[in-house]
């Protein structure tokens, strides 16, 4: 009998055991294989040359990626390919980062295209929008590596590559085992530091790295038990049923908010167990703190800290999925100051993160009540600065339990609403009928009233600065870089 039948064989049965799916359960045996994966890197391989690295890399991560997807790997390796020539013809020019832009979205959007039904499905075309973002950065880390330096931010100075990578440098910071199926994003730059012993330099002695891995690694499987654990008793299955409908309105929105902190926990524990590989690598090494510690935070993707004591939606974006947004932020949003618009740009930086996840329509509503939630407390911050009875309140530290418990509730309230389109492909209208709207009763109603609201909430100011002295508008959160 074939082995891989043999072993889908095992596999099924052992998820059927647990009550995961197969493909779940196979996503999480590769993550799980980086470990000695990473610790033979740091035992065997860490003092050889690059070239050896790169090509362990390669292997291991081709290897996983096809225990995944047998064959389907081949995209992967054929958008690589891709790259390499797009680079060596054409070098780092502006022709040559459209037509890798254009041809990597393009190809990642036909893959959703063939693989997407109307369940989320772990597919070759799930760690390919990992990819995507890499080439795509690669790509403009190259361009700017070509530009003068007083041209550039600190980030494309930090990023920068002189020069051209080889196609063996491309397949390994690609195939990462750590990175290559569900993230985290990191840059070319920073993995070549690494292969090139750049970091054990720094640090003096790169085995330090393996216990802040452990510890990454143990808050993955403790979220990953407390996601197994609490599913059991409000799934996915629970909101789209009958009965979920039958309840009062409060405990549907009770019920959704469980939902979606429950939900959450799945991708924590995937984004923890997989920093906790790029962490026992020595991959994410940051420097030192004020006190001279070493750093292995580099590769961070998710802060719970921020995440758990979140008292609005702006704490979730700077906690949650830390890389993809600072990509999105330094790749697609700071490049777009040309438009000299930052609403704009905003809005065209959350419509690509839509499109990079997915075709459905759920993602779009989703990434547009992020859009409105966030010019929601925009304005609320706003007020609180500027309205002097509400500064007042907000700056009263009596009050403070009361508006952490009211910040708590407002959160846990909404999150469910607005995550519900970006896992339930096609039930989410009936879910949001059933909670009567109250996302965009509130957060899109707020921006019809806004405009003749906030002149009348905010004394205006005796003399108006002229527009030359003005304070420039801060940048969304959501956009901000994490790191």
């Amino acid at each position: 009998m074939d082995d891989r039948v043999i072993q889908n064989g095992i596999l099924f049965s052992i998820a059927q055991a647990i009550g995961a799916p197969e493909q779940a359960l196979r996503l999480l045996v590769s993550i799980l294989l980086g470990y000695p994966i990473a610790l033979f890197n740091c035992f065997y391989l860490r003092h050889k040359s690059a070239i050896v690295q790169h090509l362990f890399f390669t292997i291991t991560g081709i290897s996983i990626g096809f225990f995944n997807f047998g064959w389907d790997i081949g995209h992967s390796f054929g958008c690589v390919l891709v790259q390499y020539l797009l680079i060596k013809i054409l070098s780092g020019t502006r022709i040559c980062v459209a037509l890798s832009f254009t041809f990597h979205m393009t190809y990642l959007l036909l893959g959703y295209y063939q693989t997407g039904t109307d369940t989320y499905d772990i597919k070759w075309s799930m760690p390919h929008c990992v990819l995507t973002l890499r080439l795509i950065g690669l790509c403009l880390d190259y361009y700017d590596g070509r530009k003068k330096p007083d041209q550039l931010n600190a980030h494309q100075k930090k990023m920068a590559l002189v020069e051209a990578p080889s196609l063996l440098e491309m397949c390994g910071h690609v195939y990462f085992p750590g990175g290559f199926l569900v993230g985290p994003q990191f840059s070319m730059k920073r993995y070549l530091d690494f292969t090139n012993n750049v970091y054990e330099k720094e640090s003096g002695d790169i085995m330090q790295c393996i216990k802040p891995g452990l510890i990454r690694a143990g808050l993955g499987f403790f979220y990953l038990a407390l996601y197994q654990v609490a599913s059991n008793f409000i799934s996915d299955a629970v909101i789209t049923s009958e009965t979920f409908y039958e309840h009062t309105f409060i405990i549907r929105v009770v019920l959704v908010g469980l939902w979606a902190k429950i939900s959450l926990y799945k991708y924590i524990s995937c984004w923890l167990l997989t920093e906790g590989v790029c962490t026992m690598s020595g991959l994410t090494y940051n420097g030192k703190d004020d006190k001279g510690r070493h750093l292995w935070n580099g590769c961070a993707n998710v802060k719970l800290r921020v995440f758990e004591n979140a008292t609005r939606f702006g704490h979730l974006i700077q906690s949650f999925n830390l890389n993809t947004n600072a990509w999105v932020a330094e790749y697609i949003y700071k490049r777009l100051r040309f438009l000299g618009n930052r609403s704009l740009s905003q809005a065209i930086a959350l419509f690509f993160l839509a499109a990079w996840h997915g075709l459905h329509m759920g993602y779009y509503v989703c990434f547009f009540m992020e859009l409105i939630v966030m010019l929601f407390e925009k304005d609320m911050e706003v007020l609180a600065a500027k309205n002097p009875a509400i500064h007042k309140v907000f700056n009263n530290p009596t009050l403070a339990p009361v508006r952490w418990v009211i910040g708590k509730l407002y959160v846990f309230c909404f999150m469910g609403y607005c995550l519900a389109p970006f896992t339930f492909f096609s039930d989410y209208w009936s879910i949001y009928g059933s909670l009567y709207y109250m996302g965009f009763v509130v957060f899109l109603g707020w921006r019809f009233v806004a405009p003749f609201l906030l002149p009348r909430l905010i004394p205006r100011s005796p003399r108006s600065a002229p527009p030359s002295e003005e304070k420039a508008p801060e940048e969304p959160d959501q956009l901000k870089k994490k790191q």
